[in-house]
């Protein structure tokens, strides 16, 4: 665990249309491989990934426009320019574009950076706001703007509307069975924040791949979700390269990660900042689905009062889900200035991480620690 020295200036959010389960499985129609003839309806759905509506909006989420326009609000509430910023950090699984960073240029036009401003540029899940944060920490910026979107919308939809035969009708993927699971589960949504140094604040911050478990400990080397198409591996032209272009989900391994890994979050956070569920004014967790996230409550013994969940009603936003929690929490009133936070969340890779800052919009100063 190290020493965090930021505070979390502003957010904006922006979460597609809420669709009913059913609806999307009317739309999806994923064939029943139980039943040859029937579709996997809102009912089984439901069942199996415990959610009961996603956020849904494709033709929103696929434009870059929507991902800017929320950085700029958040610069806005930050007080800030596009001209004040150190950096720019991207966290995403689904860029618009796959190479040469061009999401990150991008960007830099949209939002009119100076030429000098590093855009970095992280392809990642779950996880990915610990590793921006951890990332942060270790740079010399004072004032970096962090943009992350989740677009499957864009990914498993075609042009005209339809959905994708990839994940419908696709037998060649090494997770063919369960590919439905990636678009019923996952869901559209976008968001900005704005982190500042801020040397008169003791925050903390843990990131680990967990590649180096204890001995005797059985090693997370499973990749949790996979997305094998387009790379040198499987390039495009090659032989099956189309259908490796899907997202793959292995559900044991995320279960037991999911399960293991926020526990181990809870109790190095426990070590560096003692009573630390306490101390904060809300602790948001990572939304994988409704069953992992009662699941690790249960276990970790949190107040359900100070740990908000949305995943039953919006699906799996990944690296946005814990932001659009703050988001609404903030809407509903349940935070003010110098509340201090807690952030824990697990992902692909794997990778998982914590961090305690405190919520310090412009004028305000927060105590040095929780």
């Amino acid at each position: 665990m190290s020493l965090l020295n930021l505070v979390l200036r502003s957010v904006r959010t922006r979460v597609g249309a809420v669709v009913a389960l059913d609806a999307w499985a009317e739309w999806a129609r994923i064939p029943h491989r139980g039943q040859p003839g029937a579709i996997v309806d809102g009912a089984l759905m439901g069942q199996l990934l415990g959610i009961r509506s996603k956020a849904w909006e494709p033709e929103t989420f696929r434009r870059p426009e929507t991902v800017a326009a929320l950085g700029r609000a958040a610069l806005d509430d930050a007080g800030l320019g596009a001209r004040d910023l150190d950096a720019v950090v991207l966290v995403t699984c689904t860029p618009f574009e796959h190479t040469l960073d061009q999401d990150a240029h991008r960007f830099a036009r949209l939002l009119d950076l100076a030429d000098d401003v590093p855009v970095i540029q992280l392809h990642a899940g779950c996880a990915g706001l610990a590793r921006a944060v951890s990332v942060i920490a270790g740079l010399r910026a004072s004032r970096v703007l962090v943009l992350t979107w989740n677009a499957p919308g864009a990914y498993m939809t075609l042009p005209d509307g339809n959905p994708n035969p990839l994940y419908r009708d696709n037998h060649t993927h090494p997770d063919a069975e369960l590919l439905w699971f990636s678009p019923a589960l996952f869901s559209d949504g976008a968001a900005a924040a704005v982190f500042e140094r801020d040397e008169g604040v003791a925050g903390y911050s843990r990131y680990s791949r967990d590649a180096h478990v204890p001995a005797g400990a059985a090693p997370f080397d499973d990749p949790l979700v996979v997305y094998p198409g387009v790379g040198a591996l499987h390039p495009p032209g090659s032989p099956n390269a189309t259908a490796l272009q899907a997202f793959g989900m292995h559900g044991q391994a995320i279960k037991r990660y999911y399960h293991e890994g926020m526990l181990e979050n809870g109790r190095e956070l426990e070590r560096a900042v003692p009573g630390y569920a306490d101390r904060v004014r809300r602790i948001y967790t990572h939304q994988a689905s409704p069953r992992l996230v009662r699941g690790f409550l249960d276990h970790a013994g949190l107040a359900r009062e100070k740990v908000p969940s949305n995943c039953e009603r919006l699906g799996n936003l990944v690296s946005v889900s814990t932001l659009q929690l703050f988001a609404e929490d903030l809407a509903a009133g349940h935070l003010g200035p110098g509340d201090w936070l807690c952030f824990s969340v697990v992902g692909a890779g794997p990778e998982r991480g914590a961090f305690v800052l405190p919520y310090a919009p412009p004028g305000c100063v927060p105590a040095r620690a929780p």
